[in-house]
């Protein structure tokens, strides 16, 4: 193993060891230490309050010093306080941030009433009355655009510009969600919301580098790699190499606050088609020659900072990776996707369930007559008076994914699990959007839904997520703007015609199908 390789390994190792090795030490503890245990708790419990009382007052200075001179010393000295506080502190100290750093509301209201009260004035004042009539508009206007503006913002642009900044308003994003998902705060939504923007802007298309991530990278880098990703772990140093060798290629977002770190990142496999299953992108070796390659296939993007969701890097990634490919290696004609499908299993064992305890004459019943024969047909000796949903239920619960391990199973559940998996895709949505994550990501993206692909991922996660299924969403180049913009209007779903004749036929304005 080269320097590099030992060097990853050793960090994560590492890593992984140090919390392990804590949690031993305080279970070594004799039953003799225990009321000095005590008594250094309740020390301990003192000194905290002490502690977040001195990061409450330096994030006040940082908001409201003017001394240019000492101020990255007080964003120093809250940011390095804000990590020593435990998360329960956090969550108090961001409650008093949204709560008493917001605008000033009373100012607003009375900028308002003055502004109200104001004579319109002509659009081409003619007298100097006149002039003084629009002057006021302008000074009140002035006054209510900076009164709109809550207190926190100064913190936020401060950070923005201080070393470390930016990855430090990250974290405070994260724990704002974080807190935001226990309980739905207000105070708290508007801060997240303000943050969220300044985040967009600041992380613009313009502001970040799309850089190519190879194996002649810094350790610290490739070893973020392998920590974040998220959608198919890496499992070794070989497989790491693998994905940024011959035949594959991985692309990520820079920004120049966080250096060394991409903010997000793409892998790329170049084939001769659209993959059909994960085990061809990931095991299948070796790779072809890239000069053979046609296709261009998007098999994982993972995001490293959990501040930043909902802000939409990817879609500025996709666009600049396929002109990159596409400028760099003229063969490649075909850009897609291999997928997966997060909600769909949440999805159909609620319907499954919710058919279970429902009134006959209410109960959806989401199989086919034709899928209910052919499941009670093949499992005749385990029905007992079941329908065909209950069965399914049962084969989709069972322990360890057994329906996996028979043929007869998989081939009866084939064709039902297929056209719900469809109609999950193209039909259920929320707000007028696709309801599956990934799904709105991409067709939000402009890219259409070419292929599902059945028994694609067998692996524990493709299992419990979507069956095994996975999906090909397709970019084609000529239609990328056309299908994002029809989809952000309306919700329009574009699907090739071997997915759309899965389902029943749609009502308007559902999906349309593409050859």
């Amino acid at each position: 193993m080269n320097r590099k390789g030992l060097a990853i390994l050793m960090r994560t190792k590492m890593r992984s060891l140090f919390p392990a090795t804590s949690k031993i030490n305080q279970m070594q503890l004799s039953p003799g230490e225990g009321n000095k245990l005590l008594a250094q708790q309740t020390s301990a419990s003192t000194n905290t309050e002490r502690e977040f009382e001195v990061v409450r007052e330096s994030m006040n200075s940082a908001i409201s010093m003017n001394k240019t001179e000492v101020l990255d010393a007080v964003l120093n000295e809250f940011s390095e306080g804000y990590f020593s506080l435990s998360s329960d502190d956090r969550r108090k100290l961001l409650l008093i941030l949204a709560r008493e750093y917001d605008l000033n509301r009373a100012q607003v209201h009375e900028l308002i009433r003055q502004y109200l009260g104001l004579e319109i004035p002509h659009a081409e004042p003619t007298s100097h009355e006149e002039e003084g009539r629009l002057a006021a508009f302008y000074r009140i206007e002035w006054n209510l655009r900076h009164a709109l503006k809550p207190m926190y913002e100064v913190l936020f642009e401060r950070l923005n510009t201080h070393p470390g900044g930016l990855k430090f308003l990250c974290i405070i994003r994260k724990d704002i969600l974080s807190i935001l998902e226990e309980e739905s705060l207000a105070s708290l939504r508007a801060l997240d919301s303000y943050l969220k923007e300044k985040l967009i802007t600041w992380l613009s298309p313009a502001a970040v580098e799309l850089h190519q991530i190879t194996w002649d990278d810094p350790a610290s880098l490739l070893e973020k790699i392998v920590a974040y990703e998220a959608v198919h772990p890496i499992s070794n140093l070989i497989d790491l190499k693998r994905r940024l060798g011959v035949g594959r290629r991985c692309f990520g977002y820079l920004h120049r606050a966080i250096p060394g770190e991409p903010l997000i990142f793409i892998e790329v496999a170049l084939l001769k088609n659209v993959a059909q299953t994960i085990q061809e992108v990931l095991w299948d070796d070796p790779p072809i020659p890239e000069f053979e390659a046609t296709c261009a296939l998007f098999y994982s993007i993972s995001s490293t900072q959990p501040g930043l969701k909902g802000i939409n890097l990817g879609k500025f990634l996709i666009k600049r990776v396929i002109d990159l490919v596409k400028r760099e290696m003229p063969n490649i004609s075909t850009f897609a996707t291999l997928s997966p499908i997060p909600g769909y299993m949440q999805w159909l064992l609620s319907k499954l369930a919710s058919a279970e305890i429902s009134d006959p004459t209410f109960r959806e019943n989401i199989l086919e007559p034709e899928e209910e024969s052919a499941l009670l047909d093949a499992f005749t000796e385990c029905a007992d008076g079941k329908n065909a949903m209950e069965i399914m239920w049962n084969l989709l619960t069972s322990t360890n994914h057994e329906w996996t391990k028979s043929e007869r199973m998989i081939s009866s559940l084939e064709a039902p699990l297929m056209r719900l998996c469809a109609r999950y895709l193209l039909q259920e949505k929320k707000r007028g959007k696709a309801l599956d994550s990934v799904a709105n990501f991409h067709l939000q993206n402009g890219a259409m839904i070419g292929r599902l692909n059945w028994m694609a991922n067998r692996s524990e996660k493709g299992l419990l997520q979507s069956a095994g299924i996975m999906v090909n969403y397709i970019y084609r180049l000529e239609n990328i703007e056309e299908n994002a913009q029809s989809y952000f209007s309306t919700g329009y779903i574009h699907s090739s015609s071997d997915v759309g004749c899965l389902v029943e036929p749609l009502k308007d304005h559902e999906a349309t199908r593409d050859d």
